[in-house]
């Protein structure tokens, strides 16, 4: 399927398709009113905008790769065992875009044979296009520079994100120990509500790691890839590949990975 897929076109089709989705959020947010907020569960929100821009994505890339499974937040999967499939958060940050808070992003990925080939993540209210190929290195669109991890070494340099579960009413003693310890050994935590811009924070040297448990593949497929080719490192909480499927991520700028992975580890 598709042998002579050229992965550089590709991409400028994302980054058209994206550029698109995000006028249209944008629009939306300066419109939106608390009447068109659904809830999924607690603490777990969706609109109107969410469920549109996840239409029009779909209904965009299915032009361009015809045959393409894809793995959605907001709608069913379909095709989600093909070779070639897309990851998609319409909207990553929900809440914030709700809240009118600056930090939501548009998150997509492709994987091929179960390998992440090519990602994209649009910080929406900033205008930011963070984007990568598989080997090409992950760049800021605009700008030549390819982006690079943090040279942070040790634990006490590191400021590190992370995220809240939806589910942490199920083990909040485990997550708040591991909070406080890392409070006590790092420079800092920060919360902004957006995993996927988190690691694009990781991969661009603005945040030194990021942590998170009870995530799904929209929420890190591209970020992930964004890390990767930024020079970081990735893992689940065990220190396996088994993160995009996986519920743990620990993204570093590799030199602190070990040190994250001892307090981690020892945890979950």
């Amino acid at each position: 399927m598709h042998p002579s897929l050229n992965l550089n076109a590709l991409l400028d089709h994302v980054l058209r398709s994206t550029q698109s989705v995000a006028e249209y959020q944008r629009a939306a947010r300066a419109d939106f009113s608390a009447d068109q907020i659904e809830y999924k569960q607690r603490n777990d929100l969706v609109s109107f905008v969410d469920r549109e821009s996840e239409r029009r994505l779909v209904a965009d890339l299915r032009k361009v790769l015809p045959g393409a499974g894809f793995i959605l937040e907001e709608g069913d999967n379909e095709g989600e065992d093909r070779e070639w499939r897309w990851i998609i958060d319409p909207l990553d940050g929900t809440t914030n875009f709700l809240h009118d808070i600056p930090a939501w992003c548009i998150s997509i990925a492709l994987q091929k044979a179960e390998e992440t080939v090519l990602g994209v993540v649009h910080d929406v209210a900033h205008g930011r296009v963070y984007r990568a190929i598989k080997g090409q290195g992950a760049h800021v669109v605009g700008q030549r520079e390819r982006l690079r991890v943090s040279a942070s070494a040790q634990l006490e340099d590191a400021l590190i994100g992370t995220g809240f579960p939806y589910a942490v009413n199920d083990s909040p003693n485990d997550y708040l120990s591991v909070l406080g310890e890392l409070l006590k050994k790092s420079r800092g935590i920060r919360r902004l509500g957006a995993a996927a811009l988190d690691l694009a924070w990781v991969a661009a040297g603005k945040l030194d790691a990021f942590y998170e448990m009870e995530l799904q593949p929209w929420d890190v497929a591209a970020g992930a890839l964004l890390v990767e080719e930024a020079g970081g490192a990735i893992s689940d909480f065990g220190g396996t590949a088994n993160f995009v499927f996986g519920r743990q991520i620990v993204a570093s700028n590799r030199k602190l990975h070990g040190q994250l992975l001892g307090v981690l580890g020892n945890r979950f």
